[in-house]
């Protein structure tokens, strides 16, 4: 009997080689959100990243990265850095059953401003040209308000998750979250992850080269999920029908 592993591999190889017969790439691209320090898993991570060649965004926490992050960064040819709001922390109201963000509607948006502003200068002396100006916005929630306000104060780009809010130049969405968030955090699953797959490699069929976005979150990851990332990457990161742009060029 098939695994549901092998499934997914077979499927994945038989997208990526109809996109090759055709002379086509599908594009992807990788983000990797709440990163502040240096840790085993980011490590785990980067070594991913270097073995297969690949770009990793890294949406980092401007009032919690660390200058040791920075040190680590500094030459990793693949690891990159876009701003993850200023704290990453929930303003909006739980007892109205209201979704978490920290750039929502309960925010004044001019204080909210000044601190995403802090952020910013933050990471651009932390980081340097590792730094790509662009905002992630926690819980991938932005107001349409402060996402219009971000262009003017030197943030043009913008990621969140799938179609939220409305999309713009230089918007590069994530489409799979590898990980199922209620009750217990871990891997989605071999059958979750091949059918979110088979979604967006359809897609791309006939949408386009809006490239897909993988999203993961290091600090959260179990065994499932690094066993993911192996096998994925084994195959996508060296097929014809697959291309990596750089993560500098899709903001730019």
């Amino acid at each position: 009997m098939t695994t549901d592993l092998q499934r997914f591999k077979d499927e994945l190889t038989a997208h990526l080689d109809w996109f090759a017969e055709r002379g086509r790439k599908v594009r992807f691209w990788w983000r990797d959100d709440d990163a502040v320090e240096p840790t085993p898993e980011l490590e785990q991570m980067l070594a991913l990243c270097n073995r297969h060649k690949v770009d990793v965004a890294l949406a980092v926490i401007p009032k919690n990265a660390t200058e040791d992050l920075a040190a680590r960064l500094q030459n990793e040819p693949h690891a990159w850095v876009l701003q993850h709001g200023w704290q990453h922390k929930n303003f909006q109201r739980k007892d109205l059953r209201e979704k978490a963000a920290e750039l929502g509607t309960r925010r004044d948006p001019d204080e909210l401003m000044a601190q995403l502003s802090n952020g910013k200068a933050r990471l651009e002396t932390l980081f340097a040209a590792k730094f790509i100006k662009a905002m992630v916005p926690p819980w991938n929630r932005i107001a349409p308000e402060i996402s219009r306000r971000l262009p003017g104060m030197g943030l043009a780009g913008l990621s969140t998750f799938t179609w939220h809010n409305f999309p713009r130049d230089h918007q590069v969405q994530s489409h799979i979250d590898i990980i199922k968030w209620k009750k217990q955090v871990r891997f989605i699953g071999w059958e979750s992850a091949r059918l979110r797959f088979d979604l967006q490699l359809t897609r791309r069929r006939n949408t386009g080269s809006e490239p897909i976005g993988l999203l993961t979150h290091h600090l959260a990851h179990d065994e499932g999920c690094f066993e993911f990332l192996e096998e994925f990457l084994a195959i996508a990161a060296h097929h014809e029908g697959a291309e990596w742009p750089g993560v500098k060029s899709l903001f730019d």
